[in-house]
């Protein structure tokens, strides 16, 4: 299936917006939002062929596509240098899980439980989010190599903080094995980058305004 550009800014989108969460946490600790909740949403979806449609329509990426238009679309000092650590270390360690079939199937069979879980509980319930943790823990994390997570030791000893990293870290490679499936790759974010930005910015524009009343 072939996929448009405006497909793979929106799954960059969801690299972006795990990954500026995972560092939000670590500053500030565990909060529950929407921007979460996408986050962790996208992990469940594993049948679909349609970027929106992982993340539950563009709106939700509205954090995502701002982080990556500031990012990409800055000069490098007045990048967020942490991000980009992130975000390179993400898709280095996509590359690496996607010749890793055993992983893979792994990661499939947690995911399974999780949607099971969310079920039962919801989806930003603490077991849910410690079983998606712990999926991490014991297949994304055992590569090489590993993320390091800066943040507040106080905030990086709770083990409720920590489940949330690992599980959105979990959804930073869930968004970017969308992004190399939809036909991203390394050489697009060297040569198209003003393109990516430009049709971030398109994206965002287009979305409802958080003040709209209903």
């Amino acid at each position: 299936m072939q996929h448009s550009l405006e497909e793979r800014v929106l799954t960059l989108a969801g690299v972006f917006q795990a990954t500026r969460l995972v560092r939000r946490t670590a500053q500030s600790g565990r909060i529950i939002d929407s921007d979460i909740e996408t986050c962790l949403r996208s992990i469940l979806q594993t049948d679909t062929d349609h970027a929106e449609d992982i993340y539950g329509g563009a709106a939700r990426l509205r954090l995502g596509l701002q982080t990556l238009i500031d990012q990409m679309g800055s000069v490098d000092k007045n990048r967020d240098m942490e991000l980009t650590r992130y975000m390179v270390m993400i898709l280095h360690l996509e590359h690496k899980l996607s010749k890793n079939r055993a992983m893979l199937a792994e990661i499939r069979k947690g995911i399974d439980l999780a949607n099971s879980q969310a079920e039962y509980f919801n989806l930003s319930h603490t077991n849910v989010i410690a079983s998606l943790a712990n999926l991490y823990q014991n297949t994304i994390s055992t590569l090489q190599p590993r993320i390091m997570v800066t943040g507040k030791p106080e905030i990086l000893s709770d083990t409720e903080n920590a489940n949330l990293i690992r599980a959105l870290l979990l959804a930073a490679i869930r968004s970017a094995v969308a992004w190399h499936q939809c036909g991203g790759g390394r050489l697009q974010l060297m040569f198209q980058r003003k393109r990516i930005v430009s049709v971030a910015n398109d994206l965002l524009a287009k979305l409802p305004s958080i003040n709209t009343l209903i």
